[in-house]
């Protein structure tokens, strides 16, 4: 990690930035007839993303190059239109495939830091995902869920797992008291014995396919640990992550005091946007009781790969959408 990477990065919009992005995005909202999910769309999102403020691009580089000790960009002043908002979704598999003012936002910004994906079997392949709370979902450990969200990679099971996740506010939680929670491997490993990275680095646990997925299933027995000998990348739900032997649960178990103990909570407000590195970062969620009234907690998520090659051979027509 270098010097300048080493905390929290964070970029405020100023007013005038807020105008010039404001800009861009209407004249793609016009232009999105066909919907965010389509490829000429997104082909033109990725053009207009040379106009976006030189802070904005220059951050989306720099948390690109190296995302820092904390594995996270938080961007705000974001113009959501947060006031002019329908009421919050309450169905299953919600998402957004009109190129309304948010959902542009998330893939404009996305589209500058990777390739936007989605994953076949999620959410009927949409780009720009609704993370909201749903009666039928209540108890489940889903983005659709009011139960508290165990720590996990995004999709940890998949062998394509998103590099990025983003999030874009909407509409806060009442109160503003729901928090994403957050946890960096890169905070997490000193406090780590040798004994349980040693363990964790070695194909000992398997994780099973999250409830958003439609398939059902596990994945191959893997490390938890993997990469730099001193600077790893980690993958695990531990939801849905077990060990195969009782020493590999026990380094496990360490593994979860460790980023328990450093976690961050973070309380997201319209126009705030943070996009978590999926390979150095856990996330979950605070459990909350939401009201089902239309002014829920509302969340667009978005999934960003660096390398579009590495899975063409799962993209069917070249598309952006994964099996």
């Amino acid at each position: 990690m270098t010097g300048e990477s080493a905390g929290l990065r964070d970029l405020a919009l100023t007013e005038d930035e807020r105008s010039r992005l404001s800009a861009v995005v209407a004249r793609l909202a016009r232009a999105g007839s066909a919907g965010v999910d389509d490829a000429a769309w997104q082909a033109r999102a990725r053009l207009d993303g040379c106009h976006l403020p030189p802070r904005l691009l220059a951050a989306i580089r720099g948390f690109r190059y190296d995302a820092g000790v904390d594995g996270r960009l938080t961007i705000t002043n974001l113009p959501v239109g947060a006031e002019a908002l329908p009421p919050t979704p309450t169905v299953p598999d919600s998402v957004e495939r009109v190129a309304t003012v948010p959902a542009t936002i998330a893939m404009l910004v996305g589209l500058q830091l990777g390739e936007v994906i989605a994953y076949r079997e999620e959410k009927h392949g949409a780009m720009v995902q609704n993370v909201v709370p749903v009666p039928s979902l209540a108890t489940s450990q889903s983005n659709g869920g009011s139960v508290r969200l165990e720590f996990h990679t995004e999709n940890a099971f998949h062998p394509d797992r998103p590099h990025y996740v983003g999030l874009l506010c909407l509409r806060p939680a009442h109160e503003d008291r729901v928090g994403t929670q957050v946890a960096s491997v890169r905070r997490a490993f000193p406090l780590l014995d040798e004994g349980s990275r040693t363990v964790l680095r070695e194909a000992r646990f398997v994780t099973a396919t999250p409830p958003s997925f439609r398939s059902a299933g596990e994945s191959e027995p893997h490390p938890v640990l993997s990469g730099s000998e001193d600077d790893p990348d980690l993958c695990v739900d531990f939801h849905a992550t077990s060990a195969l032997d009782d020493k590999a649960d026990r380094a496990l178990a360490a593994l979860r005091a460790a980023l328990t103990r450093v976690r961050c909570d973070l309380v997201l407000r319209p126009g705030d946007m943070v996009f978590l590195d999926n390979r150095l970062v856990v996330h979950g969620r605070v459990a909350f009781r939401p009201r089902y009234d239309g002014n829920d907690r509302w969340l667009h998520r978005v999934f960003v790969h660096l390398d579009n090659r590495r899975t063409r051979g799962r993209r069917t027509a070249d598309g952006a959408v994964l099996s």
